[in-house]
């Protein structure tokens, strides 16, 4: 209980903190309380890092989800790359998907790598998909920076997947984190929104098309949110602070109330 009380704490003051510098707070906040690191590491999103896969020079993006886990369930400083299916720093006996899921994996990393050429004209993507019991789960990371490293956007998709026959349950789970800094001013903050639905299955490669159509539907959704939600509302705070048209120009309220003011004096004398 007690141990409960204190990650709900933890977690309520990570919030609170400047996203922006959540791995700065992440170490500090485990520094404090290090019996809840697991539980502080796998409930708070960090930005994603990137690497260069030794074995093909292609970069990929890092997560729990590739890193390599002793079996007391800590984690190692090694990742699985989804482009060559090896861990690197190389381990002995690193987890990886089956033959059958590992062909999914490569089929939809492609596909995402299309995704990101198409909507965000660059930055990096990566693909992983392991096994459970009843189905398979996987995670779709996207991360672009702007070439003047003013502005950061990370995208991370969790997708839980149950066959059912001619039929699959996906429950997807995205979360987005933003950074913008222009002119000494920034904004920054992130978004989760869950989403389940059930789709048609012909063949085990739908699953990519499936679950590329959910992830495109979300992306879009959030992206509108956080367009309202941090620039609207910026935007409206402004707008309502000081007004952004010229006041010199045409008869605006400042003339009308010059006009009723000297009619007022005029009376008077």
């Amino acid at each position: 209980m007690e141990n409960e009380q204190q990650l709900d704490c933890a977690l309520d003051l990570m919030r609170r903190l400047p996203p922006r510098k959540v791995e700065e707070n992440l170490n500090a906040l485990m520094g404090l309380v290090p019996h809840l690191t697991e539980d502080l590491l796998s409930a708070i999103d960090q930005p994603l890092k990137l690497v260069v896969c030794e074995q093909t020079g292609r970069e990929f993006l890092l997560c729990d989800y590739n890193r390599y886990a002793e079996s007391d369930g800590t984690y190692a400083d090694s990742w699985r790359s989804p482009w060559s299916n090896e861990y690197q720093p190389p381990v002995q006996d690193g987890a990886s998907p089956s033959p059958r899921l590992r062909k999914l994996e490569a089929s939809a990393n492609d596909a995402f790598d299309t995704y990101r050429e198409l909507y965000y004209e660059g930055g990096v993507s990566s693909v992983y998909m392991w096994d459970l019991d009843d189905g398979f789960a996987c995670v779709i990371l996207i991360k672009k920076t702007s070439p003047d490293g003013v502005g950061m956007w990370d995208s991370i998709h969790v997708v839980e997947v149950k066959d059912k026959g001619r039929v699959a349950k996906y429950k997807l789970t995205s979360t987005i984190m933003l950074y913008v800094e222009k002119s000494g001013k920034s904004v920054a903050g992130s978004l989760t929104r869950q989403q389940e639905q059930d789709m048609p299955l012909d063949d085990y490669g739908m699953h990519v098309a499936n679950i590329g159509r959910m992830v495109e539907d979300m992306e879009i959704k959030m992206r509108n949110l956080i367009q309202e939600i941090y620039f609207g509302k910026t935007r409206d705070i402004a707008n309502d602070l000081r007004s952004v048209e010229d006041v010199t120009k045409g008869k605006g309220p400042l003339d009308e109330l010059r006009s009723e003011l000297a009619s007022v004096v005029g009376r008077k004398r």
